[in-house]
């Protein structure tokens, strides 16, 4: 799959879903029962104006009322998340996650690790084979690609692609969402730019990403500091490297104060798939596996793409009419997308491997 454009790929999840008779996946009375009587869940790092989870969370609660849902650390990345899980294995309270969010590259090792238990949704079937563990203890939820959050108040010019951030005008104006030694977003925003220094996806991208990452730093152009809708819209971070979808949502968040610019970069457009799990040390694995049920249905796919996150069972209820299309026409245009790369996860692991284990001496910006 890799070096494929979305339409390529959108093709294959196409054939790789069954579209007849889309199941509605309704859980089972018994699964409902059992998760309302432990009463619980607990998620992480699950910001509210990502893939529009707000909504989400709400939309599961409202359905499940009894539920509580336990909101953990809403700012934390992938490792955080499964150092949460090691670091409570014999903790039923209050702060052990009972699912996780994330990054593909992160989950075949965590699953190797025991830090996953399996479970099959409903909908099984209809989420692609390349994007899910055969066993059930990982799948993909949705994806976007890698583009640039742009202060329209604060520059003249915006960056077309990923060479124009070194430029002088945009001194103390670049920014992550996060620390690339351990957030999956930051990861693959360096592997972007790597891509489009020439760089093959794997290892190759992540040197060559902090390349690049290293000269902005060098420059002044690099801000060291967690970038997000408030930063961009006080000025801290004008430029800030986010997926689509974040962008979108923040961009609609502000409502023109600042107008604020979604750019996807002319090279190195890589898109990023993000995996749900449940935990194995859950305290509360049927709110888990209620959960799940919740997010791949119909109005939990249809939840995410609210907030432009193409969900994994995108392309099998686009064919049969489940979308509203006042919705989809919020979309970016298609061929924003047409160059975009799906690296396999042999790729990302190498390709985080560089990163994470470079930045400190090829960069040494310390994000927070």
């Amino acid at each position: 799959m890799n070096q494929h454009v979305l339409r390529a790929f959108v093709s294959t999840l196409a054939l790789a879903v069954a579209l007849p008779g889309l199941a509605r996946a309704e859980a089972p009375a018994e699964l409902v029962a059992a998760a309302k009587k432990e009463g619980m869940l607990t998620v992480i790092a699950l910001p509210h104006d990502w893939c529009n989870y707000g909504e989400v969370i709400e939309g599961f609660k409202a359905k499940y009322p009894g539920i509580t849902v336990n909101e953990l650390n809403p700012d934390a990345g992938t490792a955080d998340e499964l150092e949460a899980i090691r670091a409570n294995k014999g903790n039923t309270g209050s702060q052990a996650p009972d699912v996780v969010d994330l990054g593909l590259a992160f989950a075949p090792a965590a699953a190797e690790e025991g830090l996953l238990q399996p479970y099959k949704v409903a909908t099984w079937d209809e989420i692609p084979a390349n994007i899910k563990d055969e066993k059930g203890y990982w799948y993909g939820d949705y994806y976007g690609v890698m583009a640039f959050g742009v202060n329209k108040d604060l520059l003249d010019t915006q960056p077309a692609d990923w060479a124009d951030l070194i430029k002088p005008e945009y001194l103390g104006a670049v920014a992550l969402t996060g620390d690339p030694r351990s957030s999956a977003q930051a990861i693959l925003a360096l592997m972007s730019a790597g891509i489009s220094r020439g760089a093959k996806p794997g290892a190759d991208s992540g040197t060559k990403g902090l390349e690049l990452f290293a000269e902005l730093n060098k420059a002044g152009n690099f801000v060291p500091v967690l970038g997000k809708a408030g930063t961009i819209a006080q000025g801290q971070t004008p430029i800030v490297a986010a997926w689509d979808y974040n962008l979108l949502a923040w961009r609609d968040g502000l409502k023109g104060n600042p107008p604020m610019d979604v750019v996807v970069p002319a090279s190195g457009v890589v898109a990023g798939v993000y995996v749900q799990a449940i935990s194995a040390y859950a305290p509360h694995p049927n709110a888990a596996k209620l959960w799940m049920e919740y997010l791949y249905s119909d109005e939990g796919q249809t939840g995410w793409l609210k907030g432009y996150c193409h969900p994994a069972r995108f392309n099998a209820m686009l064919k049969a009419g489940k979308f509203p299309q006042e919705l989809l026409d919020k979309l970016p245009p298609a061929e924003a997308y047409e160059k975009a790369i799906f690296p396999t996860v042999d790729e990302l692991s190498a390709n985080k491997t560089a990163i994470v284990e470079g930045w400190d001496k090829v960069v040494g910006a310390n994000v927070k």
